[in-house]
């Protein structure tokens, strides 16, 4: 690559890094190199080759009773999500149940592209309210953009990555490099301003759904307390646990009266992606 297609790239580089500002439903101002309709369909190929190989590994759950609660949950958060955010009715909403005992965590896609891991169900033993609020939490992450963010901070920090990207012409190939970075930022930390923002939408979403925002404190107790001495994936870039637990205490009460509310809970259809399809 010359000198002045280098230089021209920093430009540019510099400028989007300028532009790209968005804000969160809770306000915050974000970084966003990446449009959410990109990182949407990014994710949509990531999870299609993750379900799939998933699936060839007999890693998806086949026990029907799980399944069935699961989606019943998750059903109710996302209606709640559908009326915080209606251009969300249009995403794919879907749900995969993954068969491993060791793993305790649960992720959302851009586009509400959801897993949870039995690892959490059989460690924890969660209550139905505290499925919720990790799912709940999750959907929080999707709702608020945090996919895009996070490939827009991990193209911001490989400035030559994207360079490469920028004088790259081969579509599939871009494509492909999209599909891989969404996979990647499923893995990839969230801040924890991310994490405390997704907490705060999630206890919201799952009170509305009509489950108790008491159990965001008592998930939040039983994970920090498996053994091991590490905190579970689901926690690991959250906030400092006192923190954490005094401000989803403090937010109970100010969540009390829709968990309260005696007002219709809806469902709103998920697909499920499990062995049994």
């Amino acid at each position: 690559m010359s000198y002045s297609l280098h230089r021209t790239t920093a430009v540019l580089l510099v400028s989007a890094l300028l532009a790209a500002c968005a804000t969160s439903p809770t306000g915050r101002r974000q970084l966003m190199l990446v449009s959410e309709d990109s990182a949407i369909a990014s994710s949509a190929q990531a999870y299609v080759q993750e379900v799939g190989k998933l699936k060839q590994e007999g890693k998806l759950s086949s026990d029907k009773a799980l399944i069935r609660r699961v989606n019943g949950i998750t059903e109710r958060l996302v209606a709640q999500a559908i009326v915080m955010r209606p251009d969300s009715a249009k995403w794919d909403w879907s749900v995969a149940v993954i068969e491993d005992p060791e793993t305790v965590n649960a992720w959302c896609m851009a586009g509400g592209r959801m897993a949870i891991y039995t690892g959490l169900i059989d460690q924890i033993k969660p209550s139905d309210d505290e499925i919720a609020q990790v799912m709940g939490h999750e959907i929080g992450h999707a709702l608020a953009n945090h996919t895009a963010e996070k490939m827009s901070v991990a193209m911001a920090s490989s400035i030559g990555v994207v360079a490469v990207g920028i004088a790259a012409d081969n579509k599939g190939a871009a494509m492909a490099g999209a599909a891989a970075a969404a996979a990647l930022a499923v893995t990839m930390p969230n801040s924890r301003t991310a994490e405390t923002e997704a907490d705060r939408i999630g206890i919201e979403l799952a009170a509305k759904a009509g489950y108790n925002p008491a159990a965001a404190v008592t998930l939040w107790r039983k994970m920090n307390s498996l053994p091991g001495g590490q905190p579970p994936q689901f926690l690991s870039t959250h906030p400092n646990p006192e923190n954490r637990e005094k401000a989803l205490a403090g937010l109970g009460p100010e969540m009390e009266p829709y968990y309260r509310a005696d007002t219709p809970r809806p469902s709103h259809p998920v697909q499920s992606v499990t062995a049994l399809n």
